[in-house]
C-alpha cells in the first residue's frame, strides 16, 4: 500500500465547498473575573490553520496531491491569511476562491485554557450568494472538475453548496467520468444523489434518517434508509468504533479504530474524505483506501486542533500495522522498518531505549553501557555509525571491522532488540524519527552535550548517563595491537 503513496503526486483533486480559517487562542486560567463569573485567560499562543474545505485541500496537499480549491470568502484579512497558509502547504490552486465585498470569510475562533475549550466564536455569513456570484462560482467549478481526477464536495452548510451548485458538480463530474465524494451536512441526503460516496458520521446519519446507528445492525438499517434517497455508497465514520463502508451492492466492510490517544476530533472527517479521495484517484481497492483513511484519522485526532496528516506519517503508520512487535533478536533493520517496529512496540506499551556509537572493537566498557541501557527499557535499539561516518570521525584507518560485522556483534549481545546503521554526522535525525522513551549515553558526557536529549525530554522521555569503565577504549586496543 505504501507504493501507492509514492505516486500520489501524479493525481489532482477538485475540492469544492465551504472554506474556513480555524483560529486557536490558548493560554492559562488561574482566576475568575471580578466583572462577571467567567474565567480570565492569559494568552500564551495564537495560531491559525485551514478549516472546512480548505482543511480537505491541506490534507490532500500534505499527501502530495495537486488540488484545485473552489469556494467563497470575504474581501478581508482572514481570506489573505487563509490563502497564505494554503500556499505554504503544497500544490493548491486557490484561484477558485472568490473574494466578495460585503461577505466575511468564515472564521472560527476557539478559546482554549488549560487544554480545555472555553468557548468558540464564529464569524460567518452563512447565506446563499447572489445569482451573479453563483454563476461566477460555477464557472470555477467547471474549470476545477476539468483539471481533476476525483471531485470532493465539502458541505459545511455555510451557503456555498446550494442545490444548484451540488447538482452542477455531480452532473458535470458524471459527464466527465469522474467520481464525486461528499462530506455532508444536510439532513436531506437526496440532494447528493449521483455521488459515488457519502461520508457521514454517526450523528449526521442519525439526523438524516431519524434512526440510531450505534451497533453494526443499527448502522446497517440507517444506511439502508439513507441509500434509498441518495443512491450512493456510504462510508460511515463511527468514532471509537472505527469506520464502516456500505456499498450499494455487496457486503459491508468494518474496520476498528486505530486511534491511540484522542486529543481533538476537529477536522477528522476532512482527513477521511481527503485520504479516501486520494486512494480512489490512485486506483486503490476500497478496503485499502479505508485502511489508509482509518490510519490517517487516527493520526490527526492525536493532534491538538484541526490538523492534516503527512505522507511520511501515514507511511509509517501503515508500515507499523504490518510489523510484528515480537521482533527482539538484535537483527539489523533499515530506518523505515525500525520506525515501524518502534511504533508496533508502542502499541504494546513497551518502552524503547536508544544508544549509539561506533562500537568498532567491542570491549568490556561497551558491554557495560549496553547492559545498563537494557536495564532501563523494555526494548533497546543500538544505532551504529556507518563505515563512512566512522572514517570521518576516527580517520582513514578506521573502522577495523565493517558495519555489517559490527552490527552482527552488537546484535548478538543479550538484550539488544534491534540494530540500525546511520550515516549522518550525528544520530539526531534518527532519534527524531524514532522518538525513543530513553536515550542512553556514557557518563563521560553531560546531558546538555548529548545529541537528541532535548527532543527526547520534550516528549516526556528521559536521558540516562551510564557509568563508564575506565581505561577501556577501541583506540587503546588498536594502539596496543601495533606495538
Amino acid at each position: 500500500m505504501t507504493t501507492y503513496l509514492d505516486h500520489l503526486s501524479d493525481y489532482r483533486v477538485a475540492v469544492i465547498g465551504d472554506v474556513m480559517l480555524d483560529c486557536y487562542m490558548s493560554g492559562t486560567v488561574s482566576r475568575i473575573s471580578p466583572e462577571a463569573p467567567v474565567p480570565v485567560m492569559r494568552v500564551t499562543e495564537e495560531r491559525a490553520v485551514p478549516g472546512g474545505a480548505a482543511n480537505v485541500a491541506a490534507n490532500l496537499a500534505s499527501l502530495g496531491l495537486g488540488v484545485n480549491l473552489v469556494g467563497l470568502a470575504g474581501q478581508d484579512s482572514a481570506r489573505e491569511e487563509l490563502i497564505a497558509l494554503l500556499a505554504s502547504m503544497g500544490d493548491i490552486d486557490c484561484n477558485g476562491i472568490a473574494a466578495l465585498d460585503g461577505r466575511r470569510t468564515t472564521r472560527k475562533l476557539r478559546i482554549i485554557g488549560a487544554h480545555q475549550q472555553i468557548v468558540r466564536v464564529d464569524h460567518e455569513d452563512a447565506v446563499p450568494c447572489s445569482e451573479e456570484v453563483e454563476k461566477r462560482f460555477l464557472g470555477s467549478v467547471s474549470d476545477a472538475i476539468a483539471a481533476a481526477d476525483v471531485v470532493i464536495l465539502s458541505d459545511y452548510g455555510k451557503g456555498v453548496c446550494s442545490d444548484r451548485a451540488i447538482q452542477t458538480v455531480i452532473e458535470q463530474s458524471e459527464a466527465a467520468g469522474k467520481k464525486v465524494l461528499v462530506d455532508p451536512k444536510r439532513t436531506d441526503l437526496s440532494a447528493y444523489r449521483g455521488a459515488f460516496v457519502i461520508t457521514p458520521n454517526r450523528k449526521e446519519l442519525t439526523d438524516a434518517t431519524g434512526l440510531p446507528c450505534e451497533t453494526d445492525e443499527e448502522a446497517a438499517v440507517a444506511v439502508a434508509r439513507a441509500q434509498e434517497v441518495c443512491g450512493a455508497n456510504i462510508l460511515l465514520t463511527r468514532s471509537e468504533k472505527g469506520m464502516s463502508f456500505f456499498p450499494i451492492d455487496g457486503t459491508p466492510i468494518h474496520l476498528p479504530t486505530v486511534a491511540q490517544d484522542v486529543f481533538d476530533v476537529s477536522g477528522a472527517g476532512d482527513t477521511v474524505v481527503a485520504v479516501l479521495a486520494a486512494s480512489i484517484a490512485a486506483g486503490m481497492p476500497i478496503h485499502d483506501g479505508m485502511r489508509m483513511a482509518n490510519h490517517a484519522a487516527g493520526i490527526v485526532v492525536s493532534k491538538l486542533g484541526t490538523a492534516s496528516v503527512s505522507r511520511e506519517e501515514l507511511a509509517t503508520a501503515l508500515l507499523a500495522e504490518s510489523t510484528t512487535s515480537d521482533i527482539n533478536d538484535g537483527r539489523l533493520l533499515d530506518r523505515d522498518a525500525l520506525v515501524a517496529l518502534r511504533w508496533a512496540w508502542a502499541k504494546e506499551n513497551l518502552s524503547v531505549g536508544f544508544a549509539n556509537g561506533c562500537f568498532d572493537l567491542v570491549h568490556p566498557g561497551h558491554v557495560s553501557l549496553i547492559r545498563q541501557a537494557v536495564d532501563g527499557c523494555d526494548r533497546l535499539i543500538m544505532a551504529l555509525n556507518s563505515d563512512a561516518s566512522v572514517k570521518r570521525l576516527k580517520g582513514p584507518t578506521r573502522p577495523i571491522q565493517d558495519q555489517d560485522a559490527r552490527a552482527a556483534v552488537i546484535g548478538a549481545i543479550k538484550g539488544v532488540a534491534a540494530v540500525t546503521i546511520f550515516d549522518e554526522e550525528t544520530p539526531l535525525e534518527l532519534i527524531e524519527a524514532l522518538q525513543p522513551d530513553v536515550l542512553v549515553k556514557g557518563a563521560d558526557y553531560t546531558i546538555d552535550r548529548v545529541v537528541g536529549a532535548d527532543a527526547v525530554k520534550k516528549r516526556g522521555g528521559r536521558v540516562v548517563l551510564a557509568n563508564i569503565s575506565r581505561g577501556q577504549s577501541t583506540s587503546r586496543l588498536v594502539a596496543a595491537s601495533r606495538r
